[in-house]
């Protein structure tokens, strides 16, 4: 592909989706879904720094998501005293829920492989069920709502999906843009040495337990910002099924799809997966049903699914956009002051 047009044509499609909401005949409802999509972007993207770029396992992440749409739902919705508004408690969401990563990271930093995993999947666990049986905090299986529409200067009507839809696209954009700075700074270097060799980078001077830490912090970080979008534009935090183990995996499928430690990958591999299920199948099924069958493609979406991740992991285990960096031996030796 053309150097040029390889560096621009994610803006490109940035502006494109920018435009859709425009084109006479699309619908709210494609809007709506397109909104979701770029929300779990971010969240892939999240964990895209601590098992993409740093090699970390983590099968947690859908617990930070939950923390940051429920730290937003504490603090916005009329139940609670605080009441501080959208931006400030999407500030505090993220701040938060990275001060959890940090929290789960620390006592657990010379855990590799497996053995993080099971911390991972057990902290996602506990949170799930701190989300259930925390009724007067969280509100149990009735979740926390109605959680109130930001708040501009001379701007004071409902967001509608087209709203929703762009504060999505831009917070989206502004972590596509943080995250290529990082990646191509010492941090990210170090990040992806951790990834590639931990004794090696070690032995190059590199401080293997900050370097981590600050990839969990990061990670859990845009975690829950993707989470106080969430629950910013249901209008309510959900139910502590919508922060599950399932969700996690879900998760990291979007990023073996797309490629890990990719940012395009990221990205890709979630509109790929979430497009499929929530936009292409209820659209097969649409036509099946006008056309009188009584197959529904819905009921065999999963086997689809799972035959497509067979086939990517047999002639495409990078996935659609690999790494550039994992075979790069051309890159300069990472240096430690």
């Amino acid at each position: 592909m053309n150097p040029l047009l390889r560096r621009c044509w994610p803006l490109a499609a940035l502006a494109a989706l920018a435009l859709l909401p425009w084109i006479p005949g699309v619908p709210s409802k494609l809007v709506l879904q397109l909104k979701d999509i770029l929300i779990f972007s971010i969240l892939a993207l999240g964990l895209n720094v601590v098992v993409g770029y740093t090699g970390l396992l983590n099968l947690g992440i859908a617990a930070f998501f939950g923390i940051g749409a429920y730290l937003t739902g504490i603090l916005t919705v009329s139940t609670f005293p605080f009441q501080t508004g959208f931006w400030p408690a999407l500030v505090v969401a993220t701040v938060g829920t990275g001060l959890a990563g940090v929290l789960l990271a620390t006592p657990t930093l010379r855990l590799r492989g497996d053995y993080l995993a099971i911390v991972t999947l057990g902290f996602g666990e506990v949170i799930k069920f701190a989300i259930k049986n925390l009724e007067n905090i969280t509100g149990g299986s009735k979740a926390l709502n109605p959680i109130p529409d930001p708040s501009l200067p001379g701007f004071s009507g409902p967001w509608g999906e087209k709203g929703y839809f762009y504060l999505a696209l831009l917070i989206l954009g502004a972590v596509l843009l943080l995250l290529r700075n990082l990646e191509r700074s010492r941090l990210g270097r170090m990040w992806m040495a951790i990834r590639e060799d931990e004794l090696a980078a070690a032995c190059m001077g590199m401080n293997a337990a900050t370097v981590k830490l600050s990839a969990f912090a990061i990670g859990s970080a845009l975690a829950g910002l993707a989470g106080s979008l969430y629950a910013v534009s249901l209008d309510q935090t959900g139910d502590p099924s919508s922060y599950t183990f399932n969700r996690s995996i879900t998760v990291l499928c979007f990023l073996i799809i797309g490629g890990m430690g990719n940012l395009k990958g990221a990205v890709v591999g979630t509109f790929v997966l979430m497009g499929y299920d929530n936009i292409l199948t209820p659209w097969i099924d649409g036509r099946l049903q006008a056309a009188g069958s009584k197959v529904q493609f819905g009921d065999f979406k999963l086997i689809v699914f799972g035959l497509a991740l067979i086939a990517m992991m047999r002639f495409r285990p990078e996935g659609i956009f690999p790494s550039r960096r994992i075979h790069d031996t051309t890159e300069p030796c990472v240096g430690v002051e």
